[in-house]
């Protein structure tokens, strides 16, 4: 992409770092489930969630990028970007997520994070999927007012806490779980929230055929109810008919005996 400097001067800023270096699959898999899961969170909402975007963050010098996993700009056009160039913007990621691995171990613990800071990224979270380079495999960070990273401590649950977010991140038999921090539930992607709806109407569904299936039960019940005290009147009819015939036969063999 080429643009023009305030000095009139052609820039170049290049849609993709050039790193020849591939990534594995659980880095890769990670990567698009966390997009889509922060997609869904801020569907409809003006946010914007970027992943594997190249980010500048100064004016003029092309060469001062970034390439985030994820990130997530609050109070944002959700639009789709070719980059996002923090000065056009006017607004700055307030959380950046990382996935390391060997090939970009150094880079996310040593680099970014500095980078990170210097831009004044609120929060910085890294996530090692292997558990092989991070000890614990899952860390936090929030900027001081020093413009330095301090670690972010777990809860007693073992969880940390994303204040610009809403968020909480832990590790289930190492994988990573983000939940909402308010409600506790699990942040969904739009798959799961569209099985959980497909769940939920079949639930619906079956409450309503076993509530029709009550009823009728019910409605038969009544129905045996009501033969059943037809059936008694008629018998009970009878039997007062019955008595009411030998009282009469009593009282004319009295009157005859007379």
């Amino acid at each position: 992409m080429r643009v023009t400097s305030p000095e009139n001067q052609a820039i170049d800023y290049p849609e993709s770092d050039g790193n020849p270096m591939g990534e594995t699959d659980w880095h890769i898999d990670w990567t698009l489930r966390l997009r889509d899961m922060l997609k869904y969170r801020y569907r409809d909402q003006r946010v914007y969630v970027g992943s594997d975007l190249l980010l500048y963050y100064h004016e003029g010098v092309p060469r001062d990028f970034v390439v985030p996993d994820g990130f997530v700009v609050l109070d944002c056009d959700p639009q789709r970007r070719r980059v996002f160039k923090t000065w056009e913007e006017k607004r700055v990621p307030n959380v950046i997520f990382e996935f390391t691995s060997a090939s970009t171990r150094r880079s996310d613990e040593f680099f970014k994070p500095r980078t990170y800071a210097e831009i004044g990224v609120p929060e910085y979270f890294i996530f090692d999927p292997h558990s092989e380079y991070l000890s614990p495999s899952l860390q936090g960070f929030r900027l001081t007012d020093e413009c330095r990273y301090d670690r972010i401590e777990s809860d007693s649950r073992g969880r940390l806490e994303s204040r610009e977010l809403g968020l909480t991140l832990e590790l289930d038999n190492g994988e990573l779980v983000i939940r909402d921090a308010a409600s506790g539930l699990l942040l969904p992607t739009q798959a799961d929230a569209a099985l959980q709806r497909e769940q939920a109407a079949k639930q619906r569904e079956q409450i309503a055929k076993e509530r029709e299936q009550r009823a009728k039960e019910s409605e038969e019940a009544m129905k045996q109810r009501e033969e059943l005290a037809r059936r008694e009147a008629i018998e009970l009819a009878a039997k007062n008919a019955s008595l009411e015939l030998e009282l009469r036969r009593l009282r004319e063999e009295l009157d005859g005996q007379q």
